[in-house]
Parts: structure tokens; C-alpha cells; sequence
């Protein structure tokens, strides 16, 4: 496919009405035409297509070369898709995607995984053609689109039609420095202490690279409930992607009260649930991508879906209320500390090319609108 040449879009992140441009402009290709609810307010959904490899290993194709050469010498046995089929835990799995791009010159971006896809454990990274990094669209790209699936906690049962993971196109330079981030803070609060009635909050947020976050240990002061994080069990049945709603969850997680985190230990591989202490806002001029790892808070991965949307942390009627980010969490290597209040993780804003269409939110079907610790929609929390 040859890329279109010139890019007419402003400079920030693309929104649904970009997208939908691009995609009748044939920039975004598709095998079958998108669906309802695919193309969200500053991203879109990719889907699986009808196959699947079964390879030996994870793998980056080097400058010029295909992801199918590397299928050719490494794939192990092919999966029909157009069948609920089994992705066994621990395996490593390639998928061609039904979505490919044909960018203007000037369009780069990035994937990430949805919401569900990291609540599950499920380890997904975009591969492309010629690309030597993961989930990484270069600008102009023009090419097919495939998904690495590892499901690391849980084996999962999928088919074609399945999104999984998540692109965000940019033109241009995007992200907001820490002094615009200081400044719309001021303008329009970022964070929100949640421990505060709304509207008696006086919080200084941590800015320094993005706005930081820390994670809730003890919950809220009047909630009952003393559940303040879920751990993953081991050797669970698979989990259906398509059953929302379909299973009970005290069968796969085990819950993590209050009263067992002084200190909270985490150990190596071991999946875990928690929450931020502090409601995250973004307004509806720009959107977030979450931080997944840095060394400076340990050797942790705090988050797998990485994309929030512009009006994330809003009501219904476009209030600022803040709601808070769950944290998919595993450490590596050697067992580590957490206490409440910790730094764990930041979030880095983008500025969107024009204002969205959609914001975040109940009024578009999003599933964790308003969340509290939550886990992934498969799930019947109780």
C-alpha cells in the first residue's frame, strides 16, 4: 500500500472525527467495514482477524523485513478464529489484524491495550511491518497491522471480531510540558483527593514528567467494604471474552482487605488489582496515555491499557467529580514494598487536534465510567 502524502489534519491527537475522515479517505483499511462503537472519541478499536499463529517465540521484524517472514520460520500451527478458540496460558500468539493503515505523510501513532485486555492479564503489542519496536506506528506507515497475544494469568478463549487493543493517531508534536500542565491544573483541576467532600479539595498535584498518581491501600474512610485490591489466581478455567458479565469473580481473584497491607509485599509474576488514591479528570480539549513502567517507582509494571480518553473522570451532565485509575499491577525479579499513599505511576496529557465529537462516558457505552476498583466486564462484582 502507498501512503497518501500530505496530512491536511491540525496538530494533536486525531479524534473520532479524523478517524472516520481517514478511514473514507482509505487511509484506514479494513477488511470489513467498522463497527458501531469501534472508532471512540480520541482512538479506535482494532479487531482479530480470522486466523491465528501459534509461534515459538515473541519477535520484531528488522527494517524491511515482513511479519510474515518471521511467521514462516517461527509459527508452530495456525488457529481458525471463526471459532471460539483457546489461548492457552503462556503461549504466544500472532494475530493479523483486520484493520491496516495507508497514513498521510505526516500521521504517526501508537496501540495499547484496552481496558479489559490488561484487567486480564492478557499481554498484547502491535507489530508492523519493517518496525523494529512494538505497538509504534511510524509516520506515512503503509501496511498490514498484527497483534502479539500472550494471556500471562488466565487462558482466555477468543474469535474473530475480538478487540483487544486500541490505536491513537497524532500529527505532530502532542504532549503537555509540565508548565502547561501546572497551568491547566489551575484552570481546570487534573486530581482530586478522594479522602475531600467535592468541592473542599485543596490537593498540589505531583508534576514532574506528567502528573503523578499514588496508590489506595486503605479505601475510602465510610466505605464498608474493606476489599482494597484483588490478587489473580492460578490454574482458573478459561475466560470467554465474549461473556460479559459471565462469571463470578470470587473464582479467579483472591481479594486483598485493609487490614493485610501494613506492608503490602507483592511478589514476583503475581498479578494484581488496585486503584489510585486520587480521582483523574481529563478534560474534553486533550487526552492521556498512562505511564506503564518506571524504574524510579521499582521494578513494577503498574498499567497494560495506557489510552484515557477526553472526558474521563466526568458525570453524565459534564461535571468534574475525578474517578479513579485502576492499576493492573506485576512486579519483576524481586518482591516488592507498597504502601498507601506510594507514587506508583504518571500520566502524560496530549493536546487533541480539534474537540471530539464523544467524550468518555456512560453516554457512549464505556464500560468503567465512574469506576471504583473494578475488575475487567467479565466479571459480577458483588
Amino acid at each position: 500500500m502507498r501512503p497518501m502524502t500530505d496530512s491536511v489534519f491540525p496538530f494533536g491527537v486525531l479524534v473520532d472525527s479524523h478517524l472516520s475522515t481517514l478511514q473514507a479517505q482509505g487511509a484506514i483499511v479494513a477488511v470489513s467495514p467498522l463497527l458501531e462503537g469501534q472508532i471512540q472519541p480520541a482512538s479506535m478499536d482494532l479487531r482479530l482477524g480470522p486466523k491465528a499463529y501459534r509461534v515459538q517465540a515473541g519477535f520484531l521484524p528488522k527494517a524491511g523485513a515482513r511479519v510474515e517472514e518471521h511467521l514462516r520460520n517461527l509459527s508452530m500451527y495456525e488457529l481458525d478464529l471463526t471459532q471460539p478458540t483457546l489461548l492457552e496460558k503462556g503461549g504466544v500468539y500472532v494475530v493479523p489484524l483486520q484493520e491496516g493503515l495507508k497514513l498521510p505523510a505526516g500521521i504517526w501513532g501508537a496501540a495499547s491495550p484496552k481496558s479489559s485486555t490488561g484487567r486480564l492479564d492478557i499481554f498484547v503489542r502491535l507489530l508492523l511491518d519493517g518496525v523494529s519496536t512494538y505497538d509504534t506506528v511510524p509516520a506515512g506507515y503503509a501496511g498490514p497491522m498484527y497483534l502479539e497475544i500472550s494471556p500471562l494469568t488466565f487462558p482466555i478463549v477468543v474469535r474473530a471480531g475480538d478487540r483487544l487493543s486500541q490505536l491513537r493517531l497524532r500529527h505532530g508534536e502532542v504532549t503537555v510540558n509540565d508548565a502547561e500542565l501546572t497551568a491547566l491544573h489551575q484552570q481546570t483541576p487534573l486530581m482530586r483527593n478522594l479522602q475531600m467532600p467535592l468541592g473542599a479539595d485543596d490537593m498540589a498535584p505531583h508534576i514532574g514528567n506528567g502528573l503523578w498518581f499514588s496508590i489506595d491501600l486503605h479505601g475510602k474512610p465510610e466505605d464498608a467494604n474493606p476489599i482494597i485490591g484483588y490478587r489473580a489466581k492460578h490454574h482458573t478455567q478459561p475466560v470467554d471474552l465474549a461473556r460479559v458479565g459471565g462469571y463470578g469473580w470470587h473464582n479467579f481473584w483472591e481479594p486483598i482487605c485493609r487490614n493485610q497491607t501494613s506492608p503490602l509485599i507483592l511478589y514476583p509474576e503475581e498479578f494484581y488489582i488496585f486503584c489510585s488514591r486520587e480521582g483523574v479528570c481529563i478534560p474534553p480539549g486533550y487526552a492521556a496515555e498512562m505511564v506503564a513502567y518506571d524504574t524510579r517507582v521499582g521494578e513494577i509494571r503498574v498499567h497494560y491499557a495506557g489510552f484515557f480518553d477526553p472526558g474521563f473522570g466526568y458525570d453524565a451532565a459534564g461535571g468534574l467529580h475525578g474517578t479513579t485509575a485502576v492499576l493492573e499491577v506485576r512486579a519483576h525479579d524481586v518482591p516488592c514494598v507498597l504502601e498507601d499513599g506510594q507514587p506508583i505511576g504518571r500520566f502524560l496529557y496530549e493536546k487533541l487536534a480539534a474537540p471530539s465529537t464523544t467524550v468518555y462516558g456512560s453516554g457512549i457505552g464505556s464500560n468503567y465510567a465512574g469506576q471504583g476498583l473494578k475488575l475487567a466486564k467479565q466479571f459480577i462484582m458483588d
